[in-house]
């Protein structure tokens, strides 16, 4: 069991333009933790990051990313998931705004994150230490000010904490997906008993090159797996309370609202994102997951301000009752009749 604390990387970022207004955000209280547990599995293949603090670029005076986070799900071995774990903000810093995009907008961070997962991915095909039968899915959250941006490629999730409910910030890059399972029959893949080409769960991911490329040439044709990210965003507001980002170990057996749920009613009792991201873990190795677990909880307030219940939840009512009544209850109790008489 590892509880990760942040990755300290040296990493710039120049973002310029203001029309998202992230030049003045609400206070947010950032503060994050992390889990990871082998669970039932023979080998950990999960890594992740977590910094809550990224250094701005002293030459841009506009906002840059204030945080990051990611998790990477490994498949066919550690080394794609224990190379991106160590080359990933590299190629994010490589691939950063700058004055050349132009105004600093939603589009051209998601053109810039694309570009840095599409060189991650050619990567991997070029470094000799990861096997070619070795891949990962990807998903990783950038903060900035008050937006956040999600990218995903394969079945880790991000869901936002929003008064209580769940909102899914990225889609699950599965067969069972049905515009995932349509782009690929359309690129000559198939599906073989849930699996992608009859070998993979996920339609999405980096490296894989085995699939990819299966005879080690440049490929000719368009893969069906393919790494580009999807992306979803959203602007943190004061009913935004917490992230969590998890592999699919977590979501194989529990729903995104489930997970806010317990997330959430830990927050209330410690207000300790660390060990809920710990408790969260737990309940899906008693809920009997077979796939290690990775999970990430990132707060953006305190849990004091957590009052709107969770939907579904009940509220208890107490009701008083009459005097008239508790006397019968009382008299009934005592083996009285109505007119108080011994039964």
């Amino acid at each position: 069991m590892v509880a990760e604390t942040e990755t300290e990387t040296e990493v710039h970022f120049s973002c310029v333009g203001a029309d998202l207004s992230l030049s003045a955000p609400p206070a947010i209280n950032l503060r994050s933790g992390s889990f990871a547990d082998i669970g039932r599995r023979r080998y950990m293949e999960d890594e992740h990051i977590r910094i809550d603090n990224l250094p701005a670029s002293a030459a841009s005076p506009s906002p840059s990313p204030s945080a990051f986070y990611a998790v990477f799900d490994g498949h066919g071995g550690p080394d794609a998931a224990a190379f991106m774990k160590t080359h990933a903000l590299s190629f994010l810093s490589q691939h950063s705004i700058d004055s050349s995009h132009g105004p600093h907008d939603i589009l051209s961070l998601q053109t810039s994150l694309t570009r840095a997962f599409l060189h991650a991915d050619l990567a991997l095909s070029r470094d000799a230490s990861v096997s070619r039968s070795s891949g990962t899915t990807a998903l990783a959250a950038l903060l900035l000010g008050r937006l956040l941006l999600v990218a995903n490629a394969g079945d880790c999730r991000a869901v936002l904490c929003r008064k209580g409910s769940a909102l899914d910030l990225s889609h699950d890059h599965r067969p069972s997906h049905a515009p995932e399972r349509q782009r690929v029959i359309q690129c000559g893949g198939f599906f073989d008993d849930g699996y992608l080409n009859g070998v993979l769960s996920v339609t999405r991911a980096l490296g894989d090159w085995d699939l990819k490329c299966p005879d080690n040439t440049p490929c000719s044709t368009p893969s069906p797996l393919i790494a580009d990210p999807e992306f979803k965003h959203a602007t943190l507001t004061p009913d935004d309370e917490f992230l969590i980002i998890a592999c699919d170990g977590i979501w194989d057996v529990l729903s995104s609202q489930q997970a806010v749920s317990i997330v959430r009613r830990g927050l209330r009792r410690h207000d300790d994102p660390e060990r809920s991201a710990r408790d969260l873990a737990m309940e899906a190795l008693h809920l009997n997951t077979c796939d290690n677990l990775t999970v990430i909880v990132v707060c953006f307030s305190s849990s004091e301000s957590f009052s709107t219940p969770e939907p579904g939840s009940r509220l208890r009512c107490c009701k008083s009752i009459s005097v008239e009544a508790l006397c019968k209850l009382r008299s009934w109790l005592e083996g009285e009749d109505a007119d108080g008489n011994n039964s």
